[in-house]
């Protein structure tokens, strides 16, 4: 693709990943190869997705209504392994059912991601999409709960043009000062999200460019069959995966449906004065992987992919990814969190398992959190 920068660029994004991973290993960080073990956190009665892990150690995961009207979108999860409604009911109390009577700019509606970002807040993402289809108008926004008042104390909206008909808002990453939110969007037509925090002025980039579509050629295999709705439609994601540097200089992204990892600097997305052509000349071609749902840069420079065809998490290291766990159990590891000692938490959402694919397991499936031990730094 002409676009993309040179391969020096490359080889200096590689360069980064590989420093941080020769950091991380001196600071005893797991060795990769498949040794480490999962820890189960908690077991959710309904289909989890997003997970974060406050500065205080709060867990927190949420419940998007893809193929039920689950009961709760953001909960926090207590000492026992139970799910309380976060802030609280009213905010969780949106149902399909009832989608014309209760406002959907100040309610959950599909709530796709949560994270901390490290300065006292919990960020919502609601791509207001129930089973990714219809967008509910008013309901695509960004919530920022204040985590020591545990009420909403920020909502910005999402006008259409920023999630048109046909998006499904993913995941979202923000600047080490807390100035800017970066979002991917797996939708119909791929895009990334700039958003500025402090006007909530919000803009939509690389829409339809070919780094946020799905790739051609790429099938997703599961159970080591390709993964397919009884009508034969096979997994078609666009821009999904997303991490940011630890120093926020750089943001990373690919699609599900894809094995290309790109990678753009902060600084040109930041800039609304570049043209389309300009920010698109400004992309780099990181390395090729597999189909991934989940990305996560720890504070220590590493990057973790979740392995979705293989049930496990990988690790990229000098432009290689090997594998850091694999178990039967994690079943479409699905978000990446990083707690206060650096321990690695990773949901699995099971899509492989979901009625969309194999309808005679009905709307509701049992899905986990989990603790992937070893990757903390251990203090005596």
């Amino acid at each position: 693709m002409t676009n993309f920068a040179a391969t020096a660029s490359t080889a200096l994004a590689l360069a980064l990943l590989s420093s941080g991973a020769s950091l991380a290993q001196q600071q005893a960080a797991p060795v990769p190869g498949g040794t480490a073990r999962l820890q189960l956190v908690a077991s959710f009665e309904h289909q989890v997705t997003g997970v974060t892990v406050a500065a205080d150690g709060r867990i927190f995961v949420n419940f998007p209504r893809w193929s039920e009207d689950a009961p709760v979108s953001v909960a926090e999860v207590t000492e026992n392994g139970q799910v309380k409604p976060y802030p609280n009911e009213e905010w969780n109390a949106w149902p399909n059912a009832k989608k014309d009577q209760i406002s959907a700019n100040d309610h959950f509606v599909c709530v796709q991601s949560v994270v901390a970002d490290g300065l006292g807040s919990l960020w919502v993402v609601d791509a207001a999409a129930p089973a990714t289809a219809q967008v509910v108008p008013g309901g695509p926004k960004l919530v920022r709960i204040d985590l020591r008042a545990n009420k909403v104390a920020q909502t910005i909206p999402f006008a259409e043009a920023v999630a048109p008909q046909g998006s499904y808002l993913n995941d979202v990453r923000f600047s080490p000062d807390g100035r800017r939110a970066y979002l991917t969007d797996a939708g119909a037509k791929g895009a990334l999200i700039v958003v500025d925090l402090q006007s909530g002025d919000a803009r939509r980039v690389l829409d339809g460019h070919p780094s946020t579509q799905p790739e051609k050629g790429v099938v997703v295999r599961t159970d080591g069959q390709e993964l397919r709705r009884p009508d034969g439609r096979g997994v078609e994601f666009a821009a999904d995966s997303i991490a940011l540097s630890p120093d926020g200089s750089h943001l990373y992204w690919k699609a599900l449906t894809g094995r290309t990892l790109y990678r753009i600097a902060t600084e040109a997305l930041d800039d609304p004065r570049l043209s389309a052509r300009e920010l698109e000349s400004r992309i780099e071609r990181v390395g090729e992987s597999e189909p991934t749902d989940g990305l996560w840069i720890d504070k220590r420079g590493r990057l973790y992919l979740s392995a979705i065809e293989d049930n496990a998490v990988k690790v990229r290291d000098s432009g290689r990814d090997t594998t850091l766990v694999q178990d039967d159990r994690l079943r479409w590891p699905d978000t990446f969190s990083e707690g206060p000692d650096g321990t690695i938490y990773v949901t699995s959402s099971r899509i492989q398992d979901m009625s969309w694919f194999k309808p005679e397991n009905g709307p509701r499936l049992t899905t986990q959190l989990w603790r992937i031990e070893g990757t903390g730094t251990r203090r005596p």
